[in-house]
């Protein structure tokens, strides 16, 4: 269900063919003011936000050999009256939407939510991602 969204839209005012630095250097520039928000469901209402997560800019790498941007992204749980279902990872054009679980081997899920994210109003959750910008490169140039 993992779903990347707004990439042709990033890549759009870029002439010719985009190289990895090249995407790279767009996604990092595009992600540096992302959040990250979790969401759950109760009955009809599907998406209940339970935290929002900003980006930690110190936490910003670009690894040229492995071709992969990874952040870490951090913010409060806000309420704990459901479990969290679903994320929407969200910079200015690009963004992640996918299923998320706080249980290891859920079936499904794209997101194991870290043991930082507890369930407790208040608490502060950490969150790692790790963007694979050949994987991306490739998205881009099939479509």
């Amino acid at each position: 269900m993992k779903r990347f969204l707004g990439l042709d839209t990033l890549c759009a005012d870029h002439p010719g063919l985009l190289k990895p630095k090249d995407l790279a250097a767009l996604l990092m520039d595009d992600l540096r003011d992302c959040q990250c928000y979790i969401y759950g469901c109760i009955g009809d209402d599907e998406q209940i936000l339970l935290s929002t997560l900003s980006l930690l800019p110190e936490t910003v790498l670009y690894e040229m050999f492995d071709q992969r941007i990874d952040f870490t992204v951090a913010g409060p749980i806000l309420r704990n009256d459901c479990v969290p279902l679903t994320y929407r990872l969200q910079g200015g054009l690009f963004a992640i939407t996918g299923r998320c679980s706080m249980i290891a081997r859920v079936c499904g899920v794209d997101l194991y939510l870290q043991k930082s994210y507890t369930g407790q109003i208040g608490d502060i959750a950490r969150q790692k991602f790790s963007l694979d910008i050949k994987a991306l490169l490739k998205l881009h140039q099939s479509a």
